[in-house]
């Protein structure tokens, strides 16, 4: 006769120990407890920011669902949903104690940018994390009950498991935020007068790797034979993808435009940690770099150069550096001395307030002090927020007004379609916690001082109605400036964005003026 091993006594004891621990909702709160705070520990460990990339957005969301899935399996209760996420939410916080930038740092609901910074720092990963857990605490429950005690569930088990109305309801949404998620990014291609994508154009976003983090650009022009132009976008963290593609489009049709997510920004944010390597000297680097990659990439002796607001003064010290990598320096908005800047700023900001009579504005500024600002990027977004009042009156062209209306794309640009949905959320809280890092960086630099000479033909845009605290340092510093050849192009409609501003002048500038006076001919 056969032995039956499921009669056994050890067996009996076994299953019944088994059933024993199954059925006591401290050991089931005990594991449920140990699995969310080890997930939480682990999303801290590789991606303390939370998901910075579609692929780990969906590793957060799938394996957050899991966890939620074994908490109510094991507890069988619908407290196992708080229980759970708080233990994640903790492990989350305790994990990324030494991690700095505004989205991760203490809650600020008495500033705008605080708030945003909770919304796209923990309320991202709320909606991509918290959310399935909760749903998949649902699922476990439902599972739990359709075993009925049984420790191997049978087949007809799993079909008796019963969901009500509104789990249903956001297991489907999740599907649909998960496949929102993966869907790629894209810049259009560049058509030819057929409507088909013209034959030896270029236009991708490619990830490339610089001073050991992955990196993106975005390569757009009519034909790869052509010279090549470097942007470098303002901030710092600022992304412009979407803008670059769309004024800078006419530019395209005589050069190989490349416009770089500097790390920690945009598409580039996830490589924003560690943030030890986000240094000053490491942004030149990773200048160079991407200007040596272009140039053996296009074949290219060298590349020019044009950099906006943040970006003026990564250009020009990577010129400084290397000079022999470029035919020109192109400033826009251009940065000479961020501190003195931001202090006569600052005055003019005081001085408006009292010439309006608006004290609430006087005593938000002196509560913050002179800068540079103790309270960045707050003090420094809410000083943004005035420059509209301290301009000069001006109207900017009507073909950048309509070109961007048309363009449709949102505030910062994210609507662009070279954002999934991931690094939509990356390009603002990159903006905020790039802007965290860098700037206490920038503080020293006085370019009157130590950047009298450039090896380089040197061209100014130059934007009549921009604030005064920027202006005048700028011309202050082009006319000390010695270079072999320098130029200042004054435009009495734009301010800060001059390149984008005027895009169409800008255009003629460089096909017109710059290249033929720095390309060599063939």
């Amino acid at each position: 006769m056969a032995n039956d091993s499921s009669r056994l006594p050890h067996a009996d004891s076994t299953q019944h120990l088994l059933r024993s621990l199954w059925r006591d909702r401290r050991i089931g709160a005990a594991i449920a407890t140990a699995a969310a705070l080890l997930l939480g520990f682990a999303i801290a460990h590789f991606m303390p920011r939370g998901p910075a990339t579609a692929t780990t957005a969906l590793i957060v969301m799938i394996t957050s669902f899991a966890v939620g899935g074994v908490a109510g399996l094991v507890m069988r209760s619908r407290w196992a949903m708080l229980l759970a996420t708080i233990a994640y939410a903790i492990a989350i916080e305790i994990g990324r104690l030494n991690i700095i930038g505004p989205t991760v740092d203490a809650i600020r609901l008495n500033e705008p940018f605080g708030i945003l910074a909770l919304i796209l720092g923990r309320g991202f990963h709320g909606l991509v994390g918290i959310l399935p857990m909760i749903l998949g605490v649902q699922w476990g429950i439902a599972i739990a009950r359709s075993l009925s005690g049984k420790l191997v569930p049978k087949i007809n088990s799993i079909h008796s498991i019963k969901l009500g109305g509104w789990a249903i309801a956001a297991t489907i949404a999740l599907i649909i935020l998960a496949v929102c998620v993966a869907l790629p990014a894209s810049t259009p291609p560049i058509l030819g007068a057929n409507g088909k994508p013209l034959a030896g154009s270029i236009a991708s976003l490619e990830k490339v790797r610089l001073g050991g983090q992955n990196q993106w650009i975005m390569l757009r022009s009519h034909s790869i034979d052509k010279p090549v132009l470097l942007y470098l976008s303002g901030g710092p963290g600022q992304s412009d993808l979407p803008y670059s593609r769309v004024l800078f489009d006419d530019l395209s049709r005589n050069f190989v435009v490349v416009s770089w997510d500097q790390r920690g920004t945009g598409k580039s944010y996830a490589a924003i940690d560690p943030t030890s390597t986000l240094t000053l000297d490491q942004a030149i680097s990773d200048a160079i770099e991407l200007t040596q990659y272009l140039r053996e990439r296009f074949d290219e002796k060298k590349i020019y150069l044009l950099g906006e607001s943040w970006g003026s003064i990564l250009g020009v010290l990577a010129i400084q550096r290397q000079p022999e990598l470029y035919y020109a320096w192109i400033g826009s908005g251009q940065m000479v001395n961020l501190r003195e800047t931001d202090r006569r700023t600052y005055q003019d900001i005081l001085a408006l307030a009292i010439k309006t009579g608006d004290t609430s504005l006087a005593t938000k500024m002196r509560a913050y002090g002179e800068p540079p600002y103790a309270d960045s990027p707050y003090a420094n977004a809410f000083v943004m927020g005035q420059y509209e009042r301290l301009y000069q009156p001006y109207s900017p062209p009507q073909s950048y007004i309509q070109r961007g209306t048309a363009a449709n794309l949102g505030p910062m640009g994210i609507f662009g379609s070279e954002y999934n949905l991931v690094e939509k959320v990356n390009v603002l809280r990159g903006l905020l916690d790039m802007f965290a890092v860098m700037y206490p960086q920038l503080q020293n630099i006085d370019f009157r001082k130590t950047i009298k000479q450039l090896e380089v033909p040197v061209y100014l845009l130059d934007g009549a109605a921009e604030l005064k605290g920027r202006r005048d340092l700028a011309i202050e510093w082009f006319d000390i400036l010695k270079a072999p050849r320098k130029q200042r192009f004054t435009f009495e409609n734009a301010a800060h964005s001059v390149a984008f501003e005027q895009f169409e002048a800008f255009s003629k500038i460089m096909t017109e003026t710059i290249l033929p006076e720095t390309y060599p001919k063939p």
